[in-house]
């Protein structure tokens, strides 16, 4: 992987996944208590040895570029490798990025200065686990001049993605970009279809020709789904790379967590019994920057309350005195207290939950103080009077929503 540079798309609004991305931006989100979602990419960079990894970033980026800053600043520059923001320069345009290709092509002039030989396109809100120098032995090993990943899914599901039509070699024919229904079969499993995972290998001395052409284009959405890669097949080797999956489970694991509902679901995912996608494997660590807190505990209180936890992630820093948490996940700094019952919820870091709350099937943003006797989640047409509810019911609450019985100032120059 030395002869690549990564380049991670970390600049999108994430509209659908608002009212979370309503102050920061969507790869920078809280995922399984210590993580930010960016972090599941950017550790399987590091897994795969990949040394050298640009970070494209837009919206709302500053709690995104301090986290990267505290947690990934890891390579030394010295000896070619970095992890780096690159945020818009405006420099061979006068707009903000306009699709995943223009985002690449406005800097243009900071890969090539790298002079790489390969260029590995990557997303920043994805939950996977891929070995990216398997895909590269591919890509080398078909001497194809772009490989994308993809994954075998049922065809109920190809109105959400891309899909790819592969032939029995793993060249790509064409694309259909999220039909209701589609005729097309994998040639690995005829009862699936192949989709785009969002992952792509250019060999550099095609990638920017090809970005000059899209650039000039005043029709072109630059998106490379649905506008670059759709012409390449006809005049270049394009191949597909079936999805080779380092989660080490019986069902392929990837998840597009741009929407609440695949959000609520990925971080459901981990506090099963058996979880779906593994934090634990040694044989594939997950990094990320960690504050100093003290360990979780849970307190016995009067009255024979007991603190407990169960099928829960629990990050350092939380107590749990005298109240109940279920199939949850506790970010760092988390205060449940006597008589609560926390059951089937996302709580980010600092959140403190009165006595006597009940919640359940809830997301609860940063810093939100809960006062005594809280429901949420078992009323919807209530929760929507107050909060942010899903179709599926999943109730979202944010700092906005929070009544302080003791207020507090939250404090802007701290990370989100």
């Amino acid at each position: 992987m030395k002869d690549t540079l990564g380049v991670l798309l970390a600049g999108g609004a994430g509209e659908r996944l608002y009212p979370l991305t309503r102050d920061r931006a969507k790869p920078a989100v809280t995922f399984g208590g210590i993580y930010r979602i960016i972090d599941i990419t950017l550790s399987n960079c590091l897994n795969s040895d990949l040394r050298r990894v640009y970070i494209l970033t837009q919206y709302k980026a500053l709690s995104l570029n301090r986290h990267l800053r505290e947690g990934w600043n890891i390579f030394g520059r010295e000896v070619g490798e970095f992890i780096e923001v690159l945020p818009p320069m405006k420099r061979v345009s006068d707009q903000w990025y306009q699709g995943t290709a223009d985002a690449v092509y406005q800097n243009i002039y900071s890969i090539g200065s790298e002079q790489p030989k390969h260029v590995l396109i990557l997303s920043g809100d994805h939950i996977y686990k891929m070995d990216y120098g398997k895909m590269m032995k591919q890509h080398q090993d078909s001497a194809a001049d772009i490989t994308l990943a993809t994954i075998q899914v049922d065809p109920s599901q190809t109105f959400q993605f891309g899909v790819v039509d592969v032939d029995p070699d793993g060249r790509v024919n064409g694309f259909e970009e999220k039909p209701k229904v589609t005729q097309l079969r994998s040639p690995i499993n005829p009862e699936k279809v192949a989709i785009s995972m969002g992952v792509y290998i250019f060999n550099a001395d095609v990638l920017i020709p090809v970005l000059l052409k899209d650039a000039e284009n005043p029709q072109s959405s630059h998106d490379f789904g649905k506008d670059i890669l759709p012409k390449m097949v006809n005049d270049y080797r394009v191949y597909a790379y079936d999805f080779v999956d380092e989660n080490k489970k019986e069902a392929l694991y990837w998840r597009d967590v741009g929407t609440l509902e695949a959000y609520y679901e990925a971080n459901m995912d981990i506090v099963s019994v058996s979880p779906i996608f593994n934090l634990y494997d040694e044989q594939w660590p997950i990094r990320t920057h960690q504050r100093q807190y003290p360990p979780a505990k849970f307190v016995f209180a009067e009255a024979g309350r007991t603190g407990t936890a169960l099928d829960s992630i629990v990050s350092g820093g939380c107590i749990v005195s005298g109240g109940t948490v279920k199939n949850s996940v506790l970010s760092p700094d988390v205060r449940i207290n006597s008589y609560c019952e926390v059951d089937q919820s996302i709580l980010f870091s600092h959140v403190v939950v009165g006595r006597h709350c009940r919640i359940r099937r809830a997301i609860i943003d940063r810093d939100v103080h809960l006062p005594e006797g809280t429901t949420i989640g078992f009323d919807a047409e209530a929760d929507r009077q107050r909060y942010f509810v899903t179709e599926s019911g999943i109730t979202v609450v944010t700092r906005d929503y929070s009544l302080f019985e003791n207020p507090v100032t939250v404090d802007y120059f701290t990370s989100e």
